[in-house]
């Protein structure tokens, strides 16, 4: 038997699709009972994590109590910038939350990097800038106009966009971060691997949608302990 998993998704649809590709995929099975179980709300409707005061916060705790009423043991939420509402998550339901953040975080640390440069939302890159300076680690960033060039491709993304030129823009921002002195990358959105991938880069890349689930796979199925609450 394994822990049920709960999965806040839907921010946005198709990040969380891969998500889940990605949690069969890292699952060791011979049949259909070995998969892990999960239960997922998949809810688009969660007001946009970039806008201030759009109070996705008490939507996401909603969110989590239905997945802890239907029988989840724990929780994950593929969405880098949602994390700013974590505590309340756990505060809502009393379960674990996989850390999304400080798991990026600690692989961008096994790289030997000292310098991490973060593809996000500002709102992800202050949690980034806390979990990397707590590792000892410099944070670097695009520069406020370029910022902005990687919310419009962001959102041409969650729009559909996976074209050529949608992988070159992106390509093109994370060659930015290292010539700034980044020694690795993280792709701190989990739509910037829906089109940059590690062969793009020239310093290591660290998907954190992707270690966001091998670590579920593993917790799930006991192989590490779940985090404390």
């Amino acid at each position: 038997m394994s822990l049920i998993l709960g999965v806040l998704g839907g921010m946005g649809p198709r990040a969380t699709l891969e998500f889940l590709a990605k949690l069969q995929a890292y699952t060791p099975a011979e049949r259909d009972q070995d998969h892990i179980r999960v239960l997922m709300d998949l809810n688009p409707q969660v007001p946009d994590r970039n806008v201030p005061g759009a109070a996705a916060g008490p939507v996401l705790a909603e969110m989590a109590g239905g997945l802890a009423g239907g029988g989840a043991e724990i929780l994950a939420m593929p969405c880098n910038t949602a994390h700013a509402h974590a505590d309340l998550i756990v505060r809502a339901t009393g379960l674990p939350l996989i850390d999304m953040i400080g798991g990026a975080a600690k692989a961008a640390a096994e790289t030997g990097a000292r310098r991490v440069g973060v593809l996000g939302t500002k709102g992800a890159l202050r949690l980034y800038r806390e979990y990397l300076a707590a590792r000892g680690l410099g944070l670097v960033t695009l520069p406020a106009e370029r910022q902005g060039a990687f919310m419009a491709l962001l959102y041409r993304i969650k729009a559909g966009d996976l074209s050529r030129e949608a992988c070159a823009e992106m390509a093109g921002l994370a060659r930015e971060l290292v010539a700034e002195g980044a020694e690795a990358l993280i792709a701190g959105c989990t739509e910037a691997p829906l089109v940059l991938g590690p062969a793009d880069t020239q310093v290591p890349l660290i998907d954190a949608g992707d270690l966001l689930a091998q670590r579920c796979v593993a917790v799930c199925l006991e192989h590490e302990p779940p985090p404390p609450i």
